[in-house]
């Protein structure tokens, strides 16, 4: 059985299941109302509460280069640390939560 609120005494009521989730709408202003990037599936006269957050803008990574490549450069450029074990990824268990050695 699904039960309904009514926040708004002049709105249609809310279905259950809605109340209890929030829904991520992309969208853009133009200049008169928001306009949803994508469909959405939200009840036909429902009333809503927007709260509104301007996207950041992201940087193509074509135009910053490949961040995994930067990354890699960036580690090998980093001094060798002879202090580092040489089984660090095959004994991870050991190092990080005390274990005994795998042989």
């Amino acid at each position: 059985m699904s039960r309904s609120v009514n926040l708004l005494p002049l709105a249609p009521p809310i279905p259950a299941a809605m109340v209890s989730r929030m829904t991520v709408v992309k969208a853009h202003f133009d200049g008169k109302v928001l306009i949803p990037d994508e469909p959405v599936k939200l009840p036909v006269n429902c009333a809503l509460e927007l709260h509104i957050q301007p996207v950041e803008e992201r940087i193509p990574a074509s135009a910053n280069g490949k961040p995994l490549l930067r990354l890699l450069k960036a580690l090998e450029e980093l001094p060798a640390n002879h202090n580092w074990p040489a089984d660090g990824a095959a004994q991870h268990d050991h190092y990080l939560y005390g274990l005994p050695k795998r042989q």
